[in-house]
Parts: structure tokens; sequence; C-alpha cells
């Protein structure tokens, strides 16, 4: 792997957008890195404190009523402009986040692109259905059911996705007429800021958006304060449960996306080369940083290896490098402390009686090894092992396999986790195809493409641990960011 040093632009002033204003910050000074080369920063400022958390909850509070009574077309007007924004844009600001988080600089300018996606399809969301009229027993009687905002919504999203998942968690919660206060994750301010002044230039109304950076006592903050309505959560289990936790002792509804350890199966009739690739991009694209990307494989074992030989062949042809070259097709992961993190999860898994088939060693070129690197790593697991890596999440470019001698216990493998996020099956019966369907409990299920990938259009959302509260995205999004109100609805004497 070479690293190509490119000259970039110096480290952007980050500022909080409070009360429709940029501030500074009233807590300590912080510095966003490119996680490809570590001594690089990317931007710096001073983060969020308490008084920040208290301007933000008052301006939003200040703000929800008018924003509320805005009618739907303009609202929506105002996300349809920062839905061009984000287009114009996306070339620069996807560099931003490939130097920021660590993507490729396609997948960077692709998901800001899919943010401008997401604000244009709630920006439209005037002209769909807004509520539901039911029969009355009685005469001269009808039955209304409307919606309403919450009111002042938290949105705490997590590094990976730095402007889509903002994106699909803002855009409904605005469309529907709610204020928003955001805690975006700390390694990842400068697209948060970018969002923040594309809403800003669009047109949105001083205090409808509050941005604090800062660390995780914000967001704890934030929970805590008594004039939250609801709260928007993605990121780790144990964070999401602590939240989930703390929100529903103050009866606060909360949405929150949390673990994946998602699985592909590829059966014996599976096109094998389409399999191949699409596991790869499932396990590796992103560094394997998605709460959807693929990290166990369960392969039939009539096929198994010839299946692995193809999957490996592709994997060691990966190139990995700098994210903002355009040859680049994997990135680093996001800091050191996820580095160590899925070192450790690999060396643990060795130990535990893994067989490495690829990846798995630190790289020992010193330009590589100056960034947060991780070679794409495939591990299989033998026969009834009990191995932690096919259970824990390490949010990294690491695959662990298990061979299945039926369909049956493919699925009953794949169904062995306590999370359901995503899953993806290779198959071309439609008979399994179906069968899978019924079988395999996840939120979100893919037939014959990768595990990850979502459309903002469909509901988004996992099953068993990976998720609680409402789906999010498409129409789904309305069941969290606002509630019902059943009118009925009765005139006086008719006229004669």
């Amino acid at each position: 792997m070479t690293i190509i040093p490119t000259a970039e632009s110096p480290a952007v002033e980050l500022q909080h957008f409070i009360a429709g204003q940029w501030l500074q910050g009233n807590g300590s000074a912080f510095t966003s890195s490119n996680p490809a080369r570590p001594d690089e920063a990317v931007a710096h400022g001073l983060q969020a404190g308490p008084a920040d958390v208290e301007n933000a909850m008052a301006s939003a509070v200040a703000a929800k009523h008018g924003w509320a009574r805005t009618p739907a077309h303009e609202r929506g007007a105002v996300l349809l402009r920062t839905a061009a924004i984000l287009e114009d844009n996306a070339s620069a600001w996807g560099r931003e986040l490939a130097r920021e988080e660590g993507k490729t600089l396609a997948e960077g300018q692709g998901e800001v692109l899919r943010a401008a996606q997401i604000f244009r399809y709630y920006g439209n969301d005037g002209d769909r259905e807004a509520g539901t009229i039911y029969s009355s027993p009685r005469r001269g009687e009808k039955i209304l059911v409307t919606r309403k905002p919450l009111g002042v919504v938290g949105v705490v999203t997590p590094f990976n996705f730095p402007i889509a998942i903002p994106a699909w968690k803002i855009a409904p919660a605005l469309a529907y007429g709610n204020a928003v206060v955001w805690k975006p994750a700390s390694t990842v301010p400068l697209l948060a800021m970018r969002l923040a002044q594309a809403l800003e230039t669009a047109g949105l109304p001083a205090g409808v958006l509050g941005l604090l950076i800062g660390p995780g006592a914000v967001g704890t903050a934030l929970v805590e304060h008594p004039a939250l309505d609801g709260l928007s959560f993605t990121g780790s289990t144990g964070v999401g449960r602590s939240l989930a936790a703390a929100a529903a002792s103050r009866g606060v509804p909360i949405q929150a996306e949390m673990g994946g350890k998602n699985a592909a199966i590829v059966l014996a009739d599976a096109d094998l080369a389409l399999a191949a690739e699409q596991v790869m991009l499932g396990a590796f694209r992103s560094s394997g940083q998605k709460c959807t990307a693929t990290s166990r494989l369960i392969v039939a074992d009539a096929v198994a290896d010839e299946f692995l030989d193809e999957l490996r062949t592709r994997t060691e042809a990966l190139v990995v490098g700098d994210p903002t070259e355009h040859a680049t097709e994997m990135g680093p992961v996001i800091n050191d402390g996820a580095r160590a993190a899925i070192q450790r999860g690999i060396d643990g898994a060795l130990a535990q009686g893994a067989s490495l088939l690829t990846g798995g060693l630190p790289y020992v070129d010193e330009e590589a090894n100056g960034g947060y690197f991780v070679a794409p790593t495939i591990l299989e697991l033998p026969a009834a092992s009990r191995a932690h890596v096919w259970r824990e999440e390490l949010f990294g470019p690491v695959l662990s396999i298990r061979r299945a001698s039926s369909v049956q216990a493919a699925f009953d493998l794949a169904n062995d986790s306590e999370f359901g996020l995503s899953a993806a099956l290779f198959t071309q019966d439609v008979t399994l195809a179906l069968e899978g369907m019924d079988e395999l409990d996840v939120g979100i299920l893919h037939i014959n493409s990768e595990s990850a990938g979502a459309d903002p259009h469909v509901p988004f959302g996992g099953a068993k641990k990976s998720g609680y509260g409402p789906k999010e995205q498409g129409q789904s999004a309305k069941e969290f960011y606002t509630h019902t109100t059943t009118v009925y609805l009765r005139g006086g004497q008719a006229p004669a």
C-alpha cells in the first residue's frame, strides 16, 4: 500500500449553530484529524459546554411553535433548497468527508448526494397523505386522525455516516414540524457544520436547528433536559441502551438504532462470482464501519472451497490507502482506538482457533502504519466455534466464516446472534429465497446483493436488539416524529 501525500486546505475553524448564529463553544479545545495522516488537522475549535446546551434548547423551545404552524409546503421548500445546496457542494464536501472520516472519495461524494436525496424526499412530503378520516357511528359527525410534531427533538449521530445519518433523522424531523438540537460524533464535526450551513443558507428560521459539537456528556445533557420531547439516536449498543433507559425514566420517546452482526449466506446454487463481489463489498466498503456491514459469512459446504478462493483473491486485490486518491478502494478506520480494538478482536479469534485466510496483521510500511489502517481480514472458524468474533461487533474490515451442511443449518447460524439488523442471502432458487424471508429474523434482508444499503423511501431498522422504537426513513419516520390527535368533528344544526 502506498500513501501519496496531497496538499489540502488549512484546518477549518469549527463553531456551533445556536439561535441562528455561529458561535464559539464554552468547552475545551479539540481537533478533528485525518485518520490516514493523523498529524494533519482537518478542523479545530472549542467544544460545547453546559451553557451552550441550555441556549440551544431555549432557542428551540422558542422556535418550535412557529415552525410547527408553518405550512408543510413551506417547510418542504426549505428542505428542497437544502437538497440543491448539498448537490452543488457534493464534490468539495465529499472530499472533506473522506479526509475527516476515512471513507473513499467516491463514497464520500456519494454520501453527500444521498443526504441530498433524503432532503428531497422529505421536502416533497407536503404532497403526501397528512391524516385519515374515519366514519362516525353518530349522524353529523366525522372522526379525523391528525398528526402533530413532538416539539423539540434531540438527535445524536455516529461518525460512520457523518452527513447521511443526520440527514435521515433531521430531514423528517423538520418536515413534520419539529425543532431539532443535534449532537454529532465529535470525530466528524466538519461535515456536521456543513449540513447546518446548508440548512441556514436554505432559509431555516433561527432556533429551529441547533448544532452542538462536543463529547458524550452533551448527549447526556440533551436527554436529561426537561424541554426535550423526543430523542433519535444511532450508535453503539451500550450507549443506546443507556440513553433509552434515561429517556424512559422521564417518559421521553426514543428511537435508537444500535448494533449489528450481519450475516451473508451463500447457498450451493448461488451465482458465486456475484456473491463473492457482493460479500467483499459488504464486508470491506467503508472499512467495515457500517452498522449493516457483512461481518459474518455462512457458506454451503458443497461450494465453500471454490467460493472462499474467489473471495480471498478479490479481497487481496483491494487497493487500501489514502481515501482522497481516486484509485483507493478502502481507507483507514476512524482512529487509533478503533484500530487497536479491531486488532485485539482478530488476535483473540486466532487464539480461539480461527484460521487466517487473509489479512490479520498490522501494516509494517511506515506511512501505512502511521495512519489508522487495518488490513481487510478473513477468518474461518471451526465447526461449533464459540469465538467471540462471531457475536461481538468489531466495527471494522473483519469477516468471520462458518460452513453449513444444510440450508436450515445456514439459516440457524445466521440467526445465532442477539442482533437482527441486516442479512444477505445468495441463491437462485426462488423457493429458498421465500424460505429465507420467513426464517431470517432481521429488519432488512437483501437477496443476491450485499447486506449494506438502504433507500430513503422504505423503512430502515433492525429486529431483536439492533433497534428500539419505531423504524427510520420513508413514511415510517412519521411514526416517531409525530403523535396523533383523534378529532371528533361535529357541526351545529344543519340549515333548513
